[in-house]
């Protein structure tokens, strides 16, 4: 945490960022921007990885200093945000929290050694006015909001991974309480549980917040206002995420008519000064024409970033269901000690299960024994032998090779190929010319998921596993994921801490706690409601058919329409498969001929073919039937495209 002690806290006073410019490395990241940040609200942050987010924090703690402009906020305010060395030592969580309100921690030494009756006085006046001696619970609740139960709260810091001291880190910042709380991508280091405890904390914070996240859930629901950085520009738009992305796209929609009229207003301009600027008749207006298009002041054009889709390959032959079956299987990583036990579970070629669950309670343990990383220590796993299984983690980004490019991971994969083949299949997915020969050190978190994504899939799996895809995405990144797994036509397993992402790609939620796996029958508003009640006494698990039911069941008790929803959703994506298949066989076909088309010309350009009328009359031939084919085609595919878009925006 950063920034110094003291001082009433005003609702007045803002942060204002005035004129401020900033290189890092030669490259400009922040270009003369001006914005002024609401005092004592929430704001979210957003703007595509790599433009300089993070940075901005960085100048607004003064760690980094501005090349022109500055930052202002009142100087007794106290600025807090989360730094990435998270001490290992041996003091206990809940000590490590607690020292982080510097004040109360003086006064607590100050009076041990005070003598002074007076001061004495004056320290524990002012230790019950701010609250002291409730400091422990306070820092205990936050502690256990982020997942540490009373038990871990008294072990050192030492003890628990980079990730789980990270959580440490935010639990101490959220405990100080300061005037200008910064967060930047704090959802990385939680689950799904830690997210929803933090958003309902965030929605009480009673001072300036700063939140740098692509959680699009999190910025729904707490965010005010949104702080936009674009073009090395900054603006503020009033409302939450969704408002703020409706008034964008108005803005940009306006912008591109307004761009259109002035550039046929131009163009209009400019043919009748070319037409009449020497006919003496019309001299004087062909000159007020020129005046008035020198004075016309251009309006940008609109530069949208594309963001490359992600495509995940169907399997080339549907397997039976079900795909995976356990019966009393237990799972765990030591002799006699099952991480999960008597798990009856089975999962059919199209089903779309989102995993819930509390970091620790086994839920990458389940992932890594579905994909065969660990094997059954009890009872039975039955799968397909001809099964494939891609399965994704952000550890693994750390194992692809540092030294090696994208082209060189894809030549791996593909050994016979010719390298034409090889960077053709790097383009699809994502790494042209640009990229394909950028070691992968050099490239984004990103750019290394993307990469990931495409060598765990390459060979087109049968089921994807999916743990914790998004911490690297943006938030147009993460729709384009979206979309890709909703086009996918295997089964996927899916953990993270997305809301937005469950929500739009789970059919089904299983709740992985207490060492087992059950499915959930509530859905992601009902988990919500019981993690946040504070009563709650037992965990919402349904037990599969035949096993019986808890003695509690969750309240409320969501009713049997969302497993008929979730059944209605799997029988509608079968039914539009062969739409689908059919616009991308289509596609195919038209990329293919085009090529064709391209060849042929290029042949009927050589002046060996031109100067032979026989052979000259044949390739023309042959482009023509081409063509005819590619119109065919297009044809083809825009029916089926329409047809497919029409149906799934009916449903």
């Amino acid at each position: 945490m950063t920034g110094a002690t003291g001082g009433a806290k005003s609702p007045t006073i803002m942060l204002h960022i005035n004129d401020l410019t900033f290189r890092m490395e030669g490259r400009l990241l922040l270009d003369h921007v001006t914005a002024a940040i609401p005092p004592g609200q929430r704001t979210g942050f957003v703007g595509r990885n790599g433009t300089g987010k993070s940075t901005l924090l960085k100048l607004i703690t003064g760690e980094y200093g501005p090349e022109t402009g500055g930052i202002s906020y009142p100087k007794s305010w106290r600025v807090g945000m989360v730094r990435q060395e998270v001490l290992a030592g041996p003091t206990p969580l809940i000590d490590t929290v607690l020292a982080a309100d510097v004040e109360r921690t003086a006064l607590l030494a100050e009076a041990e050694t005070a003598t002074d009756p007076h001061r004495i006085a004056e320290i524990h006046t002012r230790l019950a006015d701010m609250g002291a001696h409730a400091a422990p619970a306070k820092a205990a609740t936050i502690l256990s909001g982020l997942g540490f139960d009373e038990a871990a709260q008294a072990r050192p810091c030492a003890d628990f991974s980079g990730g789980w001291r990270m959580r440490v880190a935010l639990a101490a910042v959220l405990f100080s309480e300061p005037d200008l709380l910064l967060l930047d991508e704090p959802t990385n280091y939680l689950d799904l549980e830690g997210t929803i405890w933090l958003e309902d904390y965030l929605r009480s914070y009673p001072y300036t917040v700063l939140i740098v996240s692509h959680d699009r859930d999190l910025l729904n629901n707490v965010a005010q206002n949104i702080l936009h950085l674009e073009h090395k520009k900054l603006s503020v738009y009033s409302g939450n995420y969704d408002r703020f992305d409706k008034t964008r796209r108005e803005k940009l929609m306006l912008q591109l008519s307004m761009k259109k009229k002035q550039d046929d207003a131009r163009r209009h301009m400019e043919s009748f000064i070319e037409r009449f600027k020497a006919k003496a008749s019309k001299a004087r207006q062909a000159q007020s024409r020129m005046k008035a298009l020198a004075k016309m002041e251009p309006i940008a054009d609109v530069l949208q970033e594309r963001v490359l889709p992600f495509h995940f390959p169907a399997p080339e032959k549907s397997l039976a269901s079900p795909i995976i079956r356990l019966e009393h299987a237990s799972v765990g990583y030591e002799p006699d000690k099952p991480v999960l036990s008597n798990l009856d579970l089975r999962i059919d070629h199209d089903d779309r299960i989102a995993l819930l669950g509390a970091n620790g309670n086994g839920k990458s343990t389940f992932a890594k024994l579905l994909c065969d990383r660990l094997s059954v220590s009890s009872g039975h796993k039955y799968a397909s032998k001809k099964l494939r299984i891609a399965y994704f983690a952000q550890h693994q980004l750390d194992e692809l090779n540092m030294g090696e490019t994208p082209y060189e991971h894809f030549r791996e994969l593909m050994p016979d190929a010719t390298i034409a083949q090889v960077r053709a299949r790097a383009g699809s997915y994502g790494f042209g010319a640009d990229k394909a020969d950028t070691k992968v050190e050099k490239l984004s978190g990103g750019e290394k998921a993307r990469l990931l994504f495409a060598i765990a899939t390459f060979h087109k799996p049968h089921m994807i596993i999916l743990d914790e895809p998004t911490n690297h995405l943006d938030v147009d990144s993460r729709e384009a994921l979206v979309m890709a797994i909703n086009e996918y036509d295997g089964a996927f397993i899916l953990i993270s801490h997305d809301r937005h992402l469950v929500e739009t790609c789970a059919d089904r939620l299983w709740l992985v706690a207490d060492g087992g796996v059950s499915t959930y029958e509530g859905d992601l508003n009902d988990y919500r409601k019981w993690l946040l009640d504070p009563a709650r006494r037992v965990i919402p698990l349904v037990a599969e058919e035949g096993e019986g039911t808890p003695e509690e069941a969750p309240a409320p008790r969501p009713s049997n329409d969302k497993r008929e929803a979730r059944r209605l959703a799997a029988q509608k994506r079968e039914q539009m498969a062969p739409l689908r298949k059919k616009a991308q066989a289509a596609e195919q076909e038209i990329a293919r001929l085009q090529k064709a088309v391209e060849a042929l010309d290029a042949k009927l350009a050589d002046p060996k073919v031109s100067g032979d009328a026989v052979a000259m009359a044949a390739t023309a031939k042959e482009r023509a039937d081409a063509l005819k084919a590619l119109a065919a085609a297009e044809e083809v595919w825009l029916e089926a495209s329409t047809t497919y878009e029409e149906a799934m925006a009916a449903s």
